[in-house]
């Protein structure tokens, strides 16, 4: 049978299916394989349905041009009122949500589910892309997993859990040509775009410190290393499958929900969860790649296990090619930097945000790099902002989606995100080797003179969840 009369067979179909109520003709019939035009709609599977992914599925569900099919996730509820999340979530809640926003056009709409996420990405051939909303210690491996299946690619910040996962996920990125979109959602706001433009044009003469802080702590602030009670149903939740390829240890309550971020095997702290955020006007701003050196302490107690309470420290940046020599200071459990001289008598620093110290002023912004201020005030009075150099986003999300269609690529794809995680991830570092501070040699991927800093560096797989 020749391809005309595959493609009329095809269409056949499509209209049989049509008297039904619904058409998906497939897109070589359209156009050729993998071909998107813009008014297609897109396919996106979700994996990972706790709070973080149910608000994720819910700004999708803004976009009149997607269209989520599929749904995967190894727990069936999780009651988050007690949370920042403030919501029902896991599996049936997030889909009841998909089901009942789409219902509203077609009464019979239903999505597929399924616990584990390899089976959807075998079984959901049509998905054009995943959003994945797991713990930070599977991302890399749904990320590499999911590319290497042809799928578009958004996963939630840190990018990665280790800095090798952020070199192999950046890899398979490039080799795909896939649409990416790193999960810090503030990279995409106007705020930040302002402090990256004022910085760059010299609003604050030349800058060479920074210095940012975040009120976050620890979700067990009075355990000590991992927990001793009994062990929870690990079936009931898919414990093997939150794991993923970390090396198996037994489930606890004080793993789950959310508070799996304390604990090194699973989550990266506060530097981890925020880093990728209120670090990325510098970073953006000044070009940064690799810190020369950082040094990052504990702040409260923690050891091998469990995250500390609180963090203080420094990243050194030496001058290389853009790059200018530039001093990062980061604090997070309610620690700030001194209040600066330029700061008025009844202005506060924000409880989240960050400093920037120059030549003939201060930039004072919120969380994220957002809503620049200029100190002292007759600095700011006198100065004139630039003409906008930054493109504005239509939305983190809406970004993505226009890079899947063919447009430009989003500002946070893996290249980009990858970068950022590994600065992120490199305090992580310092933290779990108990503040020590670490020589970077970037080249090699090696900290000087401290071969205990390699197994965090890549960390130990399980057998079946390789990502080399």
């Amino acid at each position: 049978m020749n391809q005309k009369e595959i493609s009329r067979k095809e269409f056949v179909k499509g209209m049989a299916v049509a008297a039904a109520g619904f058409m998906i003709v497939p897109r070589h019939v359209l156009g050729g394989k993998g071909f998107l035009a813009p008014s297609d709609k897109i396919t996106v599977g979700i994996i990972g349905a706790g709070g973080k992914g149910r608000q994720n599925a819910a700004e999708l569900l803004k976009l009149t041009d997607v269209q989520i099919t599929a749904i995967a996730d190894p727990a069936k509820y999780w009651d988050l009122k007690d949370f920042y999340y403030k919501s029902k979530a896991g599996r049936e809640p997030v889909k009841e949500m998909i089901e009942s926003h789409y219902k509203s056009t077609n009464a019979n709409y239903r999505i597929n589910e399924y616990i584990d996420f390899r089976e959807m990405l075998e079984k959901e051939s049509s998905l054009d892309a995943i959003l994945c909303s797991t713990p930070d210690n599977t991302h890399a491996y749904v990320s590499i997993k999911a590319l290497r299946a042809g799928k578009h690619v958004y996963c939630e910040k840190p990018l990665t859990h280790n800095i090798w996962e952020a070199r192999k996920v950046r890899e398979v990125a490039r080799e795909s040509g896939l649409a990416t979109q790193m999960g810090n959602v503030l990279h995409s706001g106007d705020g930040i775009r302002q402090t990256v433009e004022y910085l760059r044009d010299g609003a604050i003469g030349k800058v060479e410190e920074a210095h940012t802080w975040v009120p976050a702590s620890r979700w067990n602030p009075g355990l000590k290393g991992l927990p001793s009670g009994p062990a929870i149903d690990e079936q009931a939740i898919g414990w093997d499958l939150w794991l993923g390829p970390t090396p198996y240890m037994p489930c606890h309550k004080e793993y789950t929900p959310v508070a799996w971020r304390d604990f090194w095997a699973l989550g990266c702290g506060a530097l981890g969860d925020f880093g990728c955020h209120d670090l990325d006007a510098s970073v953006w701003a000044f070009d940064l790649d690799a810190p020369e050196s950082i040094e990052i302490f504990p702040a409260g107690y923690s050891d091998a296990d469990i995250a500390p309470y609180g963090e203080m420290g420094y990243y050194h940046f030496a001058k290389k090619d853009n790059q200018p020599e530039f001093k990062q200071a980061w604090y997070s459990g309610g620690l700030k930097p001194a209040r600066p001289e330029l700061l008025p008598a009844d202005v506060e620093l924000p409880s989240r945000g960050s400093l920037f110290i120059g030549k003939k002023g201060i930039i004072v912004t919120g969380a994220g790099g957002s809503n620049p201020q200029i100190f002292p005030e007759k600095r700011s009075e006198r100065y004139n902002p630039p003409t906008p150099s930054i493109p504005r986003s239509n939305g983190h999300y809406r970004d993505w989606i226009d890079a899947i269609k063919g447009g430009p690529a989003a500002s946070a794809n893996f290249e980009y995100g990858a970068r950022l995680t590994e600065i992120t991830l490199l305090g992580v570092l310092s933290l779990r080797l108990g503040g020590k501070k670490i020589e970077w040699d970037s080249e090699n991927m090696q900290v000087k003179g401290l071969p205990e800093a390699d197994q965090y560096l890549r960390e130990p797989v399980r057998p079946g969840w390789e990502m080399a």
